[in-house]
């Protein structure tokens, strides 16, 4: 149960961000799996995140855990931890929306938040600004970050598809803030470039352990600049990473069309830059084409190395399944393994899910894997999508068809022709990209996850009760294959 459900967090951080899963589901976990009835009982800390999820995030879970637990009817059921159970992983929450920017929007209503950790009573807090989202670190500023031991170069798997990115991130590790600086990896969700960062981190540390080494996601520096502004404590903030050595900045597209937050890395990035101290990003693009950040900031992130990562091949990605399949002491048959690697088209993410699924399902079954197993728990997995479809592609593509601008499309407007239009965008994106729901809402006018999946079940229910809506998008589709 535990691998599966640590699998269903990776794609929900990928298709939600960083922040809904240390919010709500890091406290959760997948207590039981009935096959029979198509139950799946999730354990939660307390009533008012069980019920956060219910109204939130029940999309996600059946659409994801089922696909995990290979089944299409699946039912969810909340089981409350008994008081005291899972201290260890309590921390403060403010239950929220994630915040646009720093910016601070005032708003009329005055919205009550709970404050509960492991050492102090519950307290009942009230404000009139845009909900807030903050950890430990918004009442005791972080002093370091995590890096993941899991994440070495000894297993990362080296291909065609990666070898310039890994060359390039070693030898960082040789000559830190002399060679490459900055370094900038992109590729799309789930090919591996978390796990570079991590590396690199791993391996500096083990080599000078008076190195001061920081992991951060775009995520948790706009949290973190935004408590700095709140409490007052900008100076603590800047201070904190003048002092860093070796920065593993992730996912920074997520910098994007937010200014403030942008001017403060700006100014980060040229201090420690000037200071020869070693800068490493990564992102889903290349820095010209991330939409909404500023020009100098593309411009300094090209001042070093620019190494892509691909889509592997398939050698690599059977390469990838035996380390995964015996690190987790699973016989995989090579067959198994090609078999998977040549169903499973997008990313490394994909294939690990895939090789779980597999692997549960024999534990479960009390069966050896095989070729025929494979065949039927992957027969629904979706049909390869065709890689380097841009989202810009299928924006202009829709636009044309209905007559429509770009900017229409990425407005605030909400009258019907208009909202149809963006529905069918983050269809056809959602659809035909591999990218998440957070960077198909990011690139369509800065909305969040939510408000893709309701555009998608939007257009999949006029799909089966329009026929001439349906035939419309398959053109549609056909017309951006063809672009």
């Amino acid at each position: 149960m535990q691998l599966i459900w640590d699998e269903f967090l990776k794609i929900i951080k990928a298709e939600a961000g960083s922040q809904v899963v240390e919010t709500w589901f890091k406290a959760v976990c997948l207590e039981s799996w009935d096959a029979g009835s198509s139950i799946a009982t999730l354990r939660v800390p307390n009533q008012f995140v069980s019920r956060w999820i219910q109204d939130h995030y029940t999309e996600l879970l059946k659409t994801h855990l089922g696909r995990l637990l290979n089944t299409h009817t699946m039912r969810l059921s909340f089981e409350v931890a008994p008081q005291g159970e899972g201290s260890q992983r309590s921390r403060t929450i403010i239950p929220a929306s994630v915040i646009h920017d720093a910016e601070l929007v005032a708003s009329p209503i005055i919205t009550p938040v709970i404050y509960a950790t492991q050492h102090r009573p519950p307290v009942m807090v009230q404000h009139q600004s845009e909900e807030l989202i903050l950890s430990d670190r918004a009442i005791k500023p972080r002093t370091g970050s995590v890096i993941n031991p899991a994440y070495r170069f000894d297993n990362f798997v080296v291909g065609p598809s990666n070898s310039l990115a890994h060359a390039a991130a070693f030898a960082i590790c040789e000559n830190v803030g002399k060679v490459y600086n900055p370094l900038f990896i992109y590729g799309g969700t789930g090919l591996g470039k978390t796990h570079l960062m991590h590396a690199i981190g791993n391996e500096v540390t083990k080599r000078n352990k008076d190195l001061v080494v920081r992991y951060e996601t775009a995520d948790t520096f706009i949290n973190d600049f935004i408590n700095s502004i709140r409490f007052d404590r900008s100076h603590q903030f800047r201070n904190r990473y003048q002092k860093i050595d070796l920065i593993l900045f992730d996912d920074i597209q997520f910098l994007s069309n937010k200014e403030q937050t942008q001017e403060s890395f700006f100014h980060i990035f040229n201090i420690l830059y000037e200071q020869q101290k070693q800068i490493v990003l990564s992102s889903d693009t290349f820095p010209k084409e991330i939409h909404g950040l500023q020009s100098r900031l593309k411009s300094r992130m090209e001042w070093g190395l620019v190494a892509d990562i691909q889509t592997p091949d398939i050698e690599t990605k059977m390469a990838i399944l035996t380390k995964k399949s015996a690190a987790h002491n699973v016989v995989l048959p090579d067959e198994v393994a090609e078999y998977i690697a040549a169903r499973v088209m997008s990313n490394i993410r994909e294939l690990e899910g895939a090789l779980i699924r597999i692997s549960a399902f024999a534990s479960l079954t009390n069966q050896q894997i095989s070729i025929e197993m494979a065949r039927k728990v992957l027969l629904n997995l979706n049909e390869p999508k065709r890689e380097g479809i841009m989202l810009e592609t299928i924006m202009k593509v829709v636009a044309k068809h209905y007559d429509a601008g770009i900017n229409d499309i990425r407005s605030k407007k909400r009258h019907q022709d208009i909202s149809l239009v963006r529905q069918v965008t983050f269809y056809l994106m959602k659809k035909m990209s591999n990218c998440s729901l957070q960077v198909i809402g990011s690139y369509v006018g800065g909305r969040d996850h939510s408000t893709v999946i309701h555009a998608v079940s939007k257009v999949e229910i006029l799909l089966t009760t329009d026929q001439a809506f349906a035939i419309k998008i398959k053109g549609l589709e056909q017309e951006i294959l063809q672009s």
